[in-house]
């Protein structure tokens, strides 16, 4: 499968394990047209802090379970703690929302599982076109 490089970043911010800040701004960039993916890192374990996932699921339109489902089956491959991994893929206003882990190897790891669909995914959203029949591209 041919997989578009064709990505630029817009902007990149950090931002406190705070589930309104997170929320807010998640709808800031969704909701403001210029972006059309947004990936955020951290905040998807257990611990107390980890909020990303609850503030992804407050503000999406509709969640994209097979693609979080796919980035901890491969992860498992290489760690039992996958298991606990909470990454949400969801869509917000036609832009796909996608959390990934903490650490640089579990970024690294999850976006070689998600990047081959995330151009298609993009375009799909942006209304250009519709899913493959049979796997044909």
């Amino acid at each position: 499968m041919m997989v578009s490089t064709d990505f630029r970043e817009i902007i990149r911010e950090l931002l406190p394990d705070e589930q309104e800040q997170i929320s807010a701004k998640l709808i800031e960039w969704s909701d403001g047209g210029d972006i059309d993916l947004i990936l955020t890192t951290g905040g998807t374990g257990l611990s107390p802090r980890d909020v990303t996932p609850e503030a992804t699921k407050k503000v999406i339109d509709l969640e994209v379970p097979g693609m979080a489902e796919a980035m901890r089956m491969e992860s498992l491959k290489v760690t039992p703690f996958a298991m606990i991994g909470r990454s949400v893929v969801g869509v917000r206003k036609g832009v796909l929302i996608v959390n990934l882990p903490g650490s640089p190897k579990g970024v690294r790891e999850n976006l070689e599982v998600v990047l081959p669909v995330i151009p298609h995914a993009v375009e799909v959203l942006r209304g250009g076109q519709r899913h493959p029949v049979g796997g044909d591209e």
